[in-house]
């Protein structure tokens, strides 16, 4: 379970100034805090997206470190996040032999990375789950829990046996694309392009699912599609999950999910994973001609894409990862001058993503609502931008009259109820029953 850090002071100082509503006077808000900080310690916190780097992963450099990325073992124990799924990614290459072949030696880099994490690294601190049970009893034992989620089937090549080899190496989910088309399935990119490769699954895809279904690996909606995801629920025999994606209705960008595919996720038995991504969460103005000529140059100035690059964006902040600690915070400064000087729409709080779980709850039951953060690989909101700030989302959730047993579903229970139920589906598959 959650082992929090007490921080009452911090935590008041962060209510008085990421929350525009007023302090209620005398103690009822000291007793709202303190009510969700007991139900933040009982609860099992799962986040279902977090990318890793293997340079973040050797004796010299490892997650037993603060380190400046979002998520690390002192963050986690910080912020009181108790799960996290690891993410095997890969961006889309040329569905070419040397592609496949470059995105599977990438892919097995990093799950070489959790293991050696969870086996030579940190092994007292951290542990590996494999299956649904092992997630409570991992926690139970006071160590945090590292999963592995792959993101982008483009790494399996046109060899299907790799999905059970994958399995082997602990994979238990799996998307089927990334932004841009794979050899299985279409991307959520082909709606701003206005191109399609397979007009949803291809037939190599729609055989990777069957296989996923067998040995035990969730199938992921992230990413893909629309057409691949309603042909991936309509033909996988097993509860699906959107690892990581937010509300269109709330929010329309092609990464989150309409309510023709909610609905059809709740028919199936899934979760959608809610992601504190801000631009997935709130769609921003377009800045002023001013403001962007200034964000230009100063990612040109420290060698990023010009437009952020798709992963991190908001105000001009992605990408940051790729710079050094001591550029980073340079960077950060001249941002802030920019800020003073052209500011732009303000960016998504943890009040904003809340939003998004409240009208997934509404639309298609708290049992179908889960939470994610994509930290590391552009994730993100005021309030809830790392592990170590993890609290404020039980905050929030609690402020929003949620009951302790539903906070639990939300934050990790109905994700664990969905991947025991992939689990059983394999074994009926494994058994020809």
């Amino acid at each position: 379970m959650s082992r929090l850090v007490p921080f009452a002071a911090a935590l008041f100082l962060f209510v008085t100034l990421a929350d525009p509503r007023p302090l209620a006077q005398g103690g009822a808000d000291a007793a709202l805090v303190a009510r969700a900080k007991a139900i933040h310690e009982r609860v099992i916190t799962l986040d279902t997206h977090a990318d890793i780097n293997p340079n973040n992963f050797t004796r010299q450099v490892n997650y037993t470190q603060r380190l400046d990325t979002q998520v690390n073992l002192p963050k986690m124990v910080e912020g009181g996040l108790d799960v996290a799924f690891f993410i095997v990614y890969v961006g889309q290459g040329p569905l070419t032999p040397e592609g496949y072949d470059g995105a599977y030696k990438q892919a097995v880099a990093k799950f070489d990375a959790v293991h050696h994490l969870t086996r030579e690294l940190a092994p007292g601190q951290i542990e590996l789950a494999l299956t649904a049970a092992d997630v409570p009893r991992i926690a139970k034992s006071g160590k945090k829990v590292a999963l592995i989620g792959i993101e982008n089937g483009y790494s399996i090549g046109t060899d299907i046996s790799r999905v059970k080899e994958f399995y082997d190496r602990g994979g238990r989910y799996m998307s089927l694309a990334h932004n841009g088309h794979s050899q299985l399935a279409d991307s959520n990119t082909g709606e701003r392009d206005g191109k399609w490769l397979h007009n949803g699954l291809s037939e190599l895809g729609r055989q990777a699912i069957a296989e996923m279904n067998k040995w035990g690996i969730m199938v992921d909606l992230s990413h893909p599609s629309k057409a691949a995801n309603m042909q991936a629920m309509a033909l996988s025999k097993a509860p699906v999950i959107a690892s990581h994606s937010a509300a269109r209705a709330l929010a329309n960008h092609s990464r989150n999910m309409d309510d023709e595919e909610l609905l059809a996720l709740k028919k199936n038995g899934g979760v959608v994973q809610t992601v504190a991504f801000a631009s997935y969460v709130k769609i921003n103005k377009p800045d002023s001609a001013e403001r962007t000529a200034a964000i230009a140059a100063l990612r040109k100035e420290f060698g990023l894409a010009a437009t952020g690059g798709g992963p991190g964006g908001g105000g001009g902040r992605g990408g940051l990862n790729a710079l050094s600690a001591e550029q980073r915070a340079q960077f950060t400064a001249r941002m802030a001058e920019i800020d003073k000087k052209t500011p732009g729409d303000t960016r998504a709080t943890v009040a904003d993503f809340v939003n998004h779980i409240d009208y997934l709850v509404k639309k298609i039951g708290l049992d179908h609502v889960g939470i994610s953060s994509d930290f590391d690989g552009g994730g993100g909101v005021t309030g809830w931008n790392g592990a170590e700030e993890t609290f404020n989302v039980t905050l929030e959730l609690v402020r929003r009259g949620y009951t302790e047993e539903q906070i639990g579903k939300i934050w990790s229970g109905n994700l664990l109820r969905v991947m025991a139920d992939v689990e059983k589906v394999a074994k009926q598959i494994q058994s020809g029953h």
